[in-house]
């Protein structure tokens, strides 16, 4: 492509009440009364304590912060109005019961899937990159897949759930596997393949429609786009333009062939999911699997390795480089949130400090 490709970002966020951590059933009121008044794209959810918002497509950097910022801002203003305050947290740190919004398509889950859609209480951050076409976006998706632990890694933000203390640094990965579509998958050998595998999983029950091919990174239903789905909502927005920065470089990077080779089984998905487990798991305070050869290193050494790589299609590199060194330094909102507790013993100090930062 002769321009950059444009990218989009959608980000789901929990509903807590206006002065406890306790949920609140309100995610459709709060995102009709934010649709109404702005010109952008919010929803409801699964479940009815959450709301999502979505930008537009963008070229530029600044211009995804600049509108991804104004987003939140009108959805906490909704929230506000419903006495609820918008919370970027990828599980709830503190109450963790839900209900099911009243749809056709969510109730049909629910009966389904049973417990697995019933407790599907998480955010998530999707990240669209355009490709040219779908036989291009299988392609790409074959060479990103070994690189998305490292994208959950870097987006971690949910080790407590329900008063708890998981051990994880991105639970909600682990609850997002339940699905029976979601996490690695292997290698498409074209589009027809892809189509193929799409159309089985549907025939088999296990999704009910294309929509809920819950991949790490898919084709996007809706748009000529291809869709990382492997991190966790960013409390920070400088983290999540930073992290969706990054997944445009490593599809162009895959694109122009200047990804670092990876041995031939790098790809396989009982790999990658041991990879993925271990960034959720470690996020990046420890060591994670390296595409280039299959054994652990540093996480930090990883991501300075794929920076290097990517130096020539990087884009934007100040405000990518600089969001992921600004990661380095502050910490993911993992450890945001185990900060603040280790500092008040309190998980509604946590619940107050993710408030504050997903609108700072």
């Amino acid at each position: 492509m002769a321009q950059p490709r444009t990218l989009g970002v959608e980000e789901e966020f929990l509903l807590i009440g206006a002065r406890d951590g306790e949920l609140r059933p309100v995610g459709d009121p709060v995102a009709h009364a934010a649709d109404t008044r702005s010109d952008g794209q919010f929803e409801h959810e699964l479940k009815r304590e959450q709301a999502e918002l979505g930008t537009t497509p963008h070229t530029d950097l600044g211009e995804l912060h600049a509108e991804l910022r104004r987003r939140r801002v009108e959805l906490a203003r909704s929230a506000d109005e419903h006495g609820v305050r918008l919370l970027a947290v990828g599980v709830a740190p503190t109450d963790d019961g839900a209900t099911t919004t009243r749809e056709d398509r969510y109730e049909t889950m629910s009966d389904i899937f049973g417990e697995t859609a019933r407790g599907a209480l998480s955010c998530g951050m999707h990240v669209h990159v355009s490709v040219e076409s779908r036989a291009e976006g299988v392609a790409l998706l074959n060479g990103v897949r070994p690189w998305l632990p490292l994208v959950l890694a870097l987006s971690a933000n949910s080790p407590f759930r329900g008063g708890r203390d998981t051990s994880y640094e991105s639970y909600r990965a682990m609850l997002w596997q339940r699905w029976p579509t979601a996490g690695a998958t292997g290698p498409f050998a074209d589009v027809a393949d892809y189509e193929r595998i799409v159309a089985a999983l549907i025939e088999s029950g296990a999704a009910l429609d294309e929509g809920m091919l819950y991949f790490d990174a898919r084709l996007s239903a809706k748009y000529p786009t291809l869709e990382f789905r492997v991190a966790d909502v960013c409390v920070h927005t400088g983290d999540a333009v930073a992290l969706a920065g990054l997944c445009r470089a490593v599809v162009e990077g895959c694109a122009r062939g200047v990804l670092p080779p990876v041995p031939p089984d790098a790809g396989r998905a009982e790999r990658l999911r041991a990879a993925n487990w271990r960034a959720a798991r470690h996020g990046v305070t420890d060591q994670l699997v390296d595409p280039r050869t299959g054994g652990l290193v540093d996480a930090w050494a990883l991501v300075d390795g794929l920076f290097d790589a990517l130096q020539p299609v990087l884009g934007d590199a100040a405000e990518v480089f600089d969001g992921v060194a600004t990661i380095r330094t502050r910490g993911t909102g993992s450890r945001l949130q185990r900060d603040t507790f280790a500092r008040t013993g309190d998980l509604d100090a946590v619940v107050d400090t993710l408030a504050a930062a997903t609108l700072a």
